[in-house]
């Protein structure tokens, strides 16, 4: 009789578990761990093609190669910061931004001053790595909206009533946005 009141019990537990949000918030939480390991899938890509990027200009052109180092070391230092999706911080996901951003930067600055070599923005490698490198940077734009849509998501469904007892019962915790890196909000200028 004993164990059919711990059965009976046990069965209420999960159920009530199960009705309260706890699966809700597991799959909420791995769609937010998913749109995170797509938005370091696209800026993986572009970290890829900088080497390609960097290989055709020196090939075409006598190119300043103070420029072409910047990339480079800019293209390092992002591909070292690692954020890991159980640990979406403010302060993680700005570090691996600051770094993306200079990395960014450094991309435009690169393409800015290929506008004093026409002949290699003649060449077909040259138009088809800027076409990449522009799709992917839309890429990127689109996987950290996906990214903070998801957030948004959990962070809402994890912070609303009864939710947010489990919530707090089994650690589950708000994750940070992706935000624009400051000075953004103003259109770059373009100088030749």
């Amino acid at each position: 009789m004993k164990n059919i009141i711990r059965l009976f019990i046990g069965v209420i537990i999960v159920s009530s578990l199960s009705s309260c949000g706890y699966n809700g918030m597991v799959n909420k939480r791995e769609a937010v761990n998913k749109a995170w390991g797509n938005v370091e899938s696209a800026y993986q890509r572009r970290a890829d093609l900088v080497p390609n990027l960097v290989n055709t200009v020196k090939g075409a052109a006598n190119f300043e190669q103070s420029t072409l180092t910047q990339v480079v070391e800019a293209r390092a230092k992002a591909t070292s910061i690692q954020v890991n999706a159980d640990n979406l911080t403010e302060e993680n996901l700005k570090k691996f931004q600051d770094a993306q951003s200079e990395l960014g930067g450094a991309i435009s600055r690169l393409l800015v001053s290929v506008e004093q070599y026409p002949d290699l923005k003649a060449t077909q490698n040259f138009q088809e790595l800027q076409a990449q490198l522009e799709g992917t940077e839309n890429r990127i734009n689109m996987e950290r909206n996906n990214f903070n849509g998801a957030v948004q998501d959990y962070n809402a469904y994890i912070a609303r009533f009864p939710q947010l007892m489990v919530a707090k019962m089994f650690g589950f915790t708000s994750k940070a946005y992706f935000q624009s890196t400051p000075g953004s909000e103003k259109a770059p200028q373009v100088k030749f």
